[in-house]
């Protein structure tokens, strides 16, 4: 558990600190960064959940959002208790980290701060944060994860067959 745990306030941690660097020192103005031809550094609160849906609730809407996070989380925390791979365990951190960042923006400022803009041909990605990136990447690996596991087991069934055939073959004297 412990590649989880790290993750997890590892995800938390720098989403925290990059979220303050970005609201208290770098958008001091608040404006637009261009980075590259097609990143920007922005500043944005999203009210709502991915995407901006949901957004321009009212304040039961910040409260009810933030209590079903609150609740999928402690599921996560649950199975990442419960987690016997790294490579699980770890990904159950960076998804559960991601979202408590976002869960503390919530309750700190009503919304969750966003400031990594993609864009390409005039066409802009929703803005987003290093906690919807750490959830992302932790869902990709528990996807990767369930697939490689699901391999595992087929080759443990085939391993299976194959000893009960020797086995069987053996103790008939063949």
């Amino acid at each position: 558990m412990r590649a989880g745990t790290a993750a997890l306030l590892f995800a938390f941690g720098l989403d925290q600190l990059t979220k303050w660097l970005i609201a208290a020192v770098v958008m001091q103005p608040p404006r637009v960064i261009t980075i590259t031809p097609f990143f920007n550094l922005t500043f944005g609160r999203n009210s709502g959940i991915s995407f901006g849906l949901f957004a321009g609730g009212a304040e039961a809407g910040r409260w009810a959002l933030t209590a079903v996070a609150l609740g999928i989380v402690v599921g996560l925390l649950v199975w990442l208790s419960r987690a016997e791979r790294r490579w699980l365990a770890a990904a159950l951190g960076l998804v559960t980290g991601g979202a408590l960042g976002n869960i503390l923006d919530r309750i700190r400022h009503g919304a969750v701060t966003d400031f990594l803009d993609f864009h390409l041909a005039g066409w802009h990605w929703p803005a987003f944060n290093l906690a919807d990136s750490a959830i992302f990447m932790g869902a990709a690996f528990l996807l990767l994860d369930g697939l490689l596991d699901g391999r595992r087991a087929a080759r443990r069934a085939d391993s299976d067959l194959e000893a009960g055939s020797t086995a069987r073959l053996n103790s008939n004297g063949s």
